[in-house]
């Protein structure tokens, strides 16, 4: 048997490659332009700026340094110089559109940060493959300025994927709209009327807010907002702000909510605080010309009828009152089921009934009102 030359040996101890084929280099030199690694083969490999990134300003020396470890295809085993011609940017790409067809056929949920905004949506990055997300599927809501989400790491779908055509197309729409289902289902199997459940305020119209409860909008309609009068939902409530609201009502899909929790009901011993004949005191709050309005409590307001307001005449409550003044006058009528007090002041100056006079038939302020509104 034959012995094998030094040459023989050293030659069978360097692998064979071929064009195509993916191999492992450790960086043993690095230009500006050009990156020289040594893939176990007899000749070196050089990867020219090119077919590192299209990036054609790109410095090498920046990105890799001598001892790096590299993967790269074989474009060419023998460039005519002896050299060996690879690629990384070609490789990375093709990895790339094999991870973009896997996550498309298995519809995986894929994360990239948002490299560029332009008109029509966004663009993303994944393994060096760019996705383009329409403006129509950025979100399940009009975005006016999609450059909100310059920078940020947005969740989306692969809903298109064409290779031939290099167009890769993203969803984050639709699994907003999965998203909020899911928490919508699970706000109406966890909650109930009757319930206090915390919200914050989505938006504010002039006649209520809605409060989003985390899967679903309630609405605070401005009667419910308090037991006394709300001049306008915006000077009490901001968009953004964390309330407790009581639901009150849950018809299908829509809640109604109520901030009249009925330990605060000034209402609940209002029969004995404003009995016949009590005296009380309170503000004017409003007028009309058959009378004042006179706020006793938040939520409690009374009727000072034009003919009570003075043991004088008056013939508008505007004449002798102004709007916040506080007035003292006695109780003489209480309607709790209709939740209506009257007042008068000229009770307060009236003699106490005789024996004879016991019999005589209170004025009835209710049909005095509504003969004064017809």
């Amino acid at each position: 048997m034959s012995e094998l030359t030094f040459e023989q040996m050293l030659e069978e101890s360097i692998k064979t490659i071929h064009t195509g084929e993916v191999v492992e280099g450790k960086v043993i030199d690095v230009k500006p332009d050009e990156i020289v690694l040594n893939i176990g083969y007899k000749s070196d490999g050089i990867l020219t700026r090119s077919e590192y990134s299209n990036d054609s300003s790109l410095d090498l020396t920046t990105v890799v340094k001598p001892g790096d470890s590299m993967e790269v295809k074989v474009l060419k085993v023998n460039d005519g110089d002896g050299q060996v011609v690879l690629t990384y940017k070609r490789l990375a790409a093709e990895r790339g559109n094999k991870r973009i067809e896997e996550a498309y056929n298995n519809r995986e949920i894929l994360k990239a940060v948002v490299t560029q905004v332009l008109d029509g949506g966004l663009t993303v990055v994944v393994e060096g493959v760019h996705v383009f997300i329409p403006a129509s599927l950025v979100s399940d809501t009009y975005e006016k300025d999609l450059n909100k989400f310059a920078g940020q790491e947005i969740e989306f779908v692969i809903t298109e994927y064409n290779p031939k055509k290099r167009r890769f197309i993203g969803d984050r729409r639709q699994l907003l709209v999965e998203k909020k289902e899911a928490l919508r289902k699970e706000l109406f199997e966890r909650i109930h009327e009757g319930d206090v459940v915390e919200g914050v305020v989505k938006n504010v119209t002039d006649f209520g807010a809605f409060i989003d409860l985390g899967g679903a909008d309630g609405l605070l309609h401005i009667s419910e907002m308090s037991w006394g009068r709300i001049e306008h939902p915006k000077k009490v409530f901001k968009v953004g702000e964390t309330r407790k609201v009581l639901i009150k009502e849950i018809n299908g899909n829509k809640i109604a909510l109520s901030l009249k929790f009925e330990d605060a009901n000034p209402w609940r011993d209002a029969a004995e605080k404003y009995a016949v004949g009590n005296v009380v005191t309170g503000k004017v709050a409003r007028m009309t010309d058959f009378g004042a309005f006179v706020e006793l409590e938040e939520g409690v307001d009374a009727l000072l009828h034009v003919s009570q307001i003075s043991k004088d005449h008056v013939d508008k409550p505007s004449d002798v009152l102004t709007v916040g003044q506080e007035i003292t006058a006695k109780v003489v009528d209480f309607n709790e089921a209709d939740r209506k007090i009257s007042l008068s002041v000229k009770a307060m100056f009236a003699p106490e009934p005789k024996d004879d006079d016991k019999d005589v038939v209170p004025v009835d302020i209710d049909a005095v009102i509504a003969s004064e509104e017809e």
